[in-house]
């Protein structure tokens, strides 16, 4: 509950910010610089260190001091390099949460710097020293890698714009745009980046759309296109009508999407913190055992002399500490799922959390909604089968009866024959009958379009149309039937790569489940290559077959619509075709494709697997390496710089290794 309580407030925090009038642009800019200005200083502290820490060696090959003089002499470096580790081994044991890298670190390297006080041992000051200046390249290296990852997360940041012009009695006036009210209208100049969601009421223009979908062809747009905030307009001045406020506008969502996704911990992430809170206390108690052990032998004069007595034994104990620190893993895995995150990102994927990266590497069942996701969603001629005349007649004829309907099957056929519009001829006793069709007077000749109904009603001969499945309009001149026209919902190019790809990652089963008719769905499942479908849904049969094929297997849903948002919060990982199309549907998902291409579904699997492979090979690689060292430390054959190689060379190889999770390949 108290992690609920925090989250809300991270909410109120952030709408704090947003009412301060602070240009979240510029906080971010801030925050930016904070980091780099904290990674050149930790390169300081480190290069400093390492100057004074040869110092040291050369002051004790030279001057012979005593034990507590050297110590001292080492003590200058310890504390520049060690504050921050030492403060927070101490936070932790006042939080009552004492088992945390920090608190191994610091126990290690006092334990180093006491041991040359015991009878017998030699110093070990520069170990101390060592331990901790390498501790702190391992988090150095870590910070350049995260730095790396939220750049590419800072460039989805860069959608952000900071100034809308809204158009006045007296030009145009710059606010920012969260002052902007629904209705107004704006207006963008060329190179500028469109501030909020709208309709462009006045002008046309190309827009990029690079930084929201990661597609590099710029999309037109002209007077009653919607236009999305986040993209540049390239060429002409546009004036948009403002559809949504600025915290409900597309960048606004997206940005909030992408900082949540920090949020959202792996399951493998929580496996660390597990890990770390048993581990720690098990180490530490194997070291006091060793510690104990010796001293028991040594009483009972059993130790052989090259143990090093009980100064051996405590010297064991420590190495045993200092290897066994799991940064490698602490800092590896998180890291990784960052990477994936902020690489997918910069390929038009939105992955909410490292949680659904788990989730996507397992799929092995995909579910597609069809229209709008695996279709267009716009009705188009696909084919025309004249009785009477040639096919151009048949067109020109459907296409002025039906120059005044608003249905899309209008439209439709209005857009297979363009000419309409201009060849002058006369359409005169324009009626629509409804449930039938429109019957008008094109030139001298009375046309009716429709349906089965109409061509019985003038007592057309009709026939079933017998090569293609979809919408038939039938066409009868002065009662005579002319033959009719196939209407159907285009398949969206990329459709059929994606379900390929799907097969070729080894997911076997593909799904799609639609409200259309039978017929329909099973060309466009033949077509596209999906094993299996289902028809005729209303939106909650949809959730119930959806919940039937998910009890079999881990599945993924990819839909857009309004009526998709049940099935997408349902899913184990539900995948929203942006197109920054339904905002219901864009909430509900777990992973957004920003530009609606279904391809980048296989993409999605793709990123997740190789981004586990990562974590997985980290989490093996630092296991590994430490078994073996604390083996070798246990028999006396490891000294405390190849403990301490163990342990940041580890991390240094697995941050390496994470960072390839940001780049993406094809």
């Amino acid at each position: 509950m108290a992690h609920e309580h925090h989250h809300h407030h991270d909410h109120d925090h952030h709408h704090e910010h947003a009412a301060e009038g602070c240009s979240c642009e510029h906080h971010h800019h801030h925050h930016e610089h904070e980091h780099e200005g904290g990674l050149r200083r930790q390169l300081a502290r480190i290069l400093l260190t390492a100057l004074l820490l040869v110092a040291a060696v050369v002051v004790e090959k030279t001057c012979g001091l005593r034990t507590w003089q050297l110590l001292l002499v080492y003590l200058v470096p310890y504390i520049i390099i060690g504050r921050e580790t030492l403060c927070e081994a101490a936070e932790g044991l006042a939080h009552g949460e004492p088992f945390n890298e920090h608190f191994l670190m610091s126990v290690a390297t006092i334990g180093a710097l006491a041991i040359g006080f015991l009878p017998s041992a030699e110093t070990q000051f520069p170990e101390a020293v060592f331990v901790m200046l390498f501790f702190q390249v391992g988090e150095l290296f870590e910070g350049y890698a995260e730095g790396q990852s939220r750049r590419s997360i800072a460039h989805l940041m860069e959608i952000r714009p900071d100034v809308a012009h809204v158009e006045g009695a007296g030009g145009a006036d710059d606010v920012r745009p969260e002052d902007v009210a629904v209705g107004q209208t704006i207006v963008v100049r060329p190179g500028e980046r469109v501030p909020l969601d709208g309709v462009v009421v006045d002008g046309q223009s190309a827009l990029n759309t690079m930084a929201l979908t990661g597609e590099s062809l710029p999309r037109d747009v002209a007077t009653g296109d919607e236009v999305v905030s986040g993209c540049v307009n390239l060429s002409g001045v546009l004036h948009v009508r403002v559809t949504k406020a600025f915290g409900e506008s597309t960048v606004q969502k997206i940005i909030h999407l992408v900082e949540e996704a920090g949020e959202h911990k792996s399951k493998r992430e929580a496996f660390i913190t597990r890990f770390a809170r048993v581990y720690t206390p098990v180490v530490v108690g194997l070291a006091v055992t060793i510690v104990v052990i010796s001293v028991i032998l040594n009483s009972l004069g059993m130790l052989p002399p090259s143990f090093g007595g009980v100064g051996g034994g405590l010297y064991r104990a420590l190495m045993f500490l200092v290897v066994s620190c799991p940064c490698a893993l602490v800092i590896s895995v998180p890291l990784t799922f960052f990477g994936g995150i902020g690489g997918a990102s910069r390929r038009g994927i939105l992955i909410k959390g490292a949680n659904y990266m788990d989730v996507l590497a397992k799929v092995t069942t995909v579910v597609f909604d069809k229209t709008g996701t695996l279709t267009e969603g716009r009705f188009a001629v696909e084919a025309v089968h004249p009785d009477l005349c040639d096919e151009q007649r048949l067109l020109h004829l459907a296409a002025h009866v039906e120059h005044f309907t608003t249905h899309p099957i209008g439209a439709a056929l209005r857009d297979a024959f363009p000419q309409e519009a201009t060849d002058g001829c006369r359409v005169s006793q324009v009626e629509e009958v409804a449930g039938q069709g429109v019957r008008a007077r094109v030139g001298d000749d009375v046309v009716c379009v429709g349906n089965t109904k109409m061509m019985e009603a003038v007592g057309a001969a009709w026939h079933e149309c017998d090569h293609d499945a979809g919408t038939i309009v039938h066409v009868a001149i002065n009662g005579d039937y002319a033959g009719h026209i196939v209407i159907n919902d285009t398949v969206k190019q990329g459709a059929r790569e994606a379900v390929d790809a799907l097969k070729a990652l080894g997911v076997g089963r593909t799904v799609m489940l639609t409200g259309d008719r039978e017929e329909v769905a099973r060309r466009v499942a033949d077509g596209l290559g999906i094993s299996d479908y289902h028809a005729g849904l209303l939106p909650d049969e949809k959730v119930e077959q959806f919940e039937a094929i998910k009890s079999q297997a881990a599945t993924a849903f990819v839909g857009d619509g309004i009526n998709d948002a049940p099935v997408l919060a349902r899913a184990d990982v539900g995948i929203a075709m942006g197109g920054l199309g339904s905002d219901a549907a864009i909430e509900a998902a777990d992973v957004v494709l920003m530009d609606d291409q279904p391809q980048k579904v296989a993409l999605a699997i793709r990123i997740a697997r190789r981004t586990q492979a990562i974590a997985r090979q980290n989490v093996w690689f630092a296991i590994g390496v430490k078994v073996l060292v604390l083996v070798l430390a246990a028999c006396g054959l490891a000294t405390m710089w190849m403990a301490v190689f163990a342990d940041v060379g580890v991390t240094v190889l697995a941050v390496l290794n994470a960072m390839r999770a940001l780049h993406v390949r094809g």
